[in-house]
Order: C-alpha cells, then structure tokens, then sequence
C-alpha cells in the first residue's frame, strides 16, 4: 500500500467515502463496490451496557469524513499533545502510527508529484502536508482550509 493509502485509510478506514480508492496513485485498486467487515472478537464486541459510550466509526460509508474532528480524536486518544499534526507532516504521521523517517516522506512526495530537492527540508515537509491535506479532501474527506493553505 502505498505510504498516502496507509495516511489515508487510518483516518477514513479501510474504505473510506471513495471506496479505498487514491485519485492520483496509479496503482489504486478499482472499487468492487463491496465492503468488507471487519471480524468481531469478544475485545472489540460492543458493550453490553448501552449506557457506556463506544466509538462511533468516522463517517458512514459515501459520507464526507471531517478528516481535522478525527485526527482529533486520535490525537485525544492517545493522550499525546506535543505532536503537531496541523502542521507537521512528521507528526501528523506519528499520530497516524506511520514510518516518519525520511525515506517514508521521500517516497510520499514521489507519490504526490512534490518536485523539489527531496531532502527532509521544511519547505518539503510543508508542501508534503498540505498535499496531503488536499488529497485527503479529494478522496472524499471535508478538511478546513487553515489545513490545506
């Protein structure tokens, strides 16, 4: 998979509003239309309690996701305030769980088109977030534009 599908599915899921599929990766595979569910083990099995709030997935499926309300909620749920997702690419892909190392980034900006020096610079590193920003609108998901500017 390639490193914007992996940005991509852990905010939208495994298929996402567009059926898992990246508008500008040549090796996106076409959607069947079909949606896998995910098997349920007894850890992940909703509560018995209804009184006891559980995850709600992120958007229903062909819905737009508010991709910054879920990085949100990742970021609250890992309890870790320092990371600067809004702005950084190396962040937003630690949040993520994702390879931040240069390497992941320098294949991200081939995957993206970013044709400057490919060098871990903050001008890359800038450009690399809003690209990402904007492909994720692009796939479907609603991003405010203070994330895409």
């Amino acid at each position: 998979m390639s490193i914007f599908g992996k940005i991509k599915s852990a905010i939208f899921g495994e298929h996402g509003p567009l059926g898992g599929q990246f508008s500008g990766h040549k090796d996106a595979p076409a959607s069947s239309g079909i949606q896998a569910q995910a098997p349920t083990s007894p850890a992940s099995a909703p509560a018995a309690n209804p009184a006891t709030p559980t995850a709600a997935p992120a958007a229903a499926p062909g819905q737009p996701v508010d991709v910054e309300a879920e990085l949100t909620r990742i970021a609250q749920g890992k309890g870790n305030p320092d990371l600067n997702w809004r702005t950084s690419i190396v962040d937003l892909m630690k949040l993520l769980d994702l390879d931040s190392s240069l390497s992941n980034r320098k294949e991200l900006a081939d995957e993206l088109g970013y044709s400057g020096a490919k060098d871990g610079s903050a001008e890359m590193n800038i450009w690399l977030h809003k690209a990402v920003m904007r492909e994720l609108e692009k796939s479907g998901g609603t991003v405010p534009a203070s994330l895409k500017d």
